[in-house]
């Protein structure tokens, strides 16, 4: 019978405490989307009637950014980039934005900096270490073509972007990637700038490459063998951009180069041979480029017997290029072969 008492009590306690709970004033049910915050402040206690809480919303600053795995909204001044894209890093570089880590094998000698233990090893650039990447909590993500197939798994960690170059149409890729990251970052004066001093450069070598009857081969070296490439291909920068002729117009376009012989390059007799060592990056070879370059039938050039066999900076023509330091790197060696 006393517990029976008790609980009839109990039961009358919370009958109450649920009638009193009736006069709290209502709660506000809005739900914040993925791009606005919002904060709440309760009306006071009071004997009044009850009032809808007060509402402040504030809208995070975001940018939709185009690019060639399609359209991304990163919220603008990341703070913790990840760069898989080398000549995006180092354009983010000369625009002063800080990364937090980077894929560290084969990092190129004018990024050694990158290889400090402050900036975490994300891997390799086509063998990411995804778990590294996401312990890092990047809220930002560049990429190249060289991820194009982990594109999706790169978006789920964070905003992701593909800023792999244009061959084809080189400097207005440049220009819009550039432009694109200064905006995100708040350096879009800084930008401009630097890029209005590159085009300066290339259109000083384009009036002197105009007129100019010399003809130009790039030629690729890798562990012994030789490739070709021409106009439209990833080294074209030097026939589509900065206007050297090609000595052969034919060469055929692939990744990889054309596969040639000593012979054809003697055949062709250019004025400029313009060398690029991949083994020198890969060390995949221990024949220097000079070596297997300047044998007996390329000395029979012209280019050989005006010291125009140009050996270019593979660090920036072949790990990387598209950025506004590698491609100041790029036309620096190109300035080079027209002083010699």
């Amino acid at each position: 019978m006393k517990s029976f008492k008790k609980a009839a009590i109990a039961s009358t306690l919370v009958l109450l405490l649920a009638a009193c709970g009736n006069d709290k004033p209502a709660e506000n049910t809005t739900t914040p989307t993925t791009t606005e915050t919002q904060t709440s402040t309760p009306a006071p206690a009071t004997s009044a009637p009850a009032t809808t809480a007060p509402v402040t919303e504030t809208k995070a600053a975001t940018m939709t950014i185009k690019h060639n795995a399609g359209e991304t909204v990163v919220n603008m001044n990341p703070q913790r980039v990840a760069a898989f894209d080398f000549g995006s890093l180092d354009t983010l570089e000369a625009l002063g934005v800080e990364v937090i880590g980077i894929p560290k094998a084969n990092i190129p000698a004018y990024l050694s900096k990158y290889k400090d233990d402050k900036y975490a090893n994300f891997g390799g650039l086509k063998e990411p270490d995804f778990e590294a990447v996401y312990k890092a909590k990047p809220d930002f993500i560049v990429l190249s073509d060289r991820q194009v197939n982990l594109y999706d798994q790169f978006s789920e960690i964070a905003p992701s972007v593909n800023f792999n170059i244009d061959i084809n149409n080189y400097m207005a890729s440049l220009e819009d990637h550039t432009m694109a990251l200064g905006k995100l970052f708040g350096k879009e004066d800084t930008a401009k700038a630097q890029l209005d001093d590159l085009k300066s450069q290339i259109e000083t070598i384009k009036a002197q490459t105009k007129d100019m009857p010399d003809r130009a081969i790039i030629v690729l070296a890798n562990d012994g063998k030789i490739s070709a490439y021409g106009p439209g291909s990833r080294f074209g920068f030097i026939h589509d951009t900065l206007g050297f002729k090609p000595a052969d117009d034919k060469i055929e376009v692939s990744r990889h180069g054309q596969n040639i012989t000593f012979e054809y390059v003697m055949n062709l007799d250019p004025e400029y041979i313009f060398v690029i060592d991949r083994s020198a990056v890969v060390g995949n070879s221990e024949t220097a480029a000079k070596d297997l370059i300047e044998n007996d039938l390329v000395k029979n050039t012209k280019a050989f017997k005006n010291g125009k066999i140009v050996y270019l900076d593979p660090n920036v023509w072949y790990l990387s290029g598209g950025g506004l330091k590698s491609t100041q790197s790029m036309v620096n060696d190109i300035k080079g072969a027209l002083a010699q």
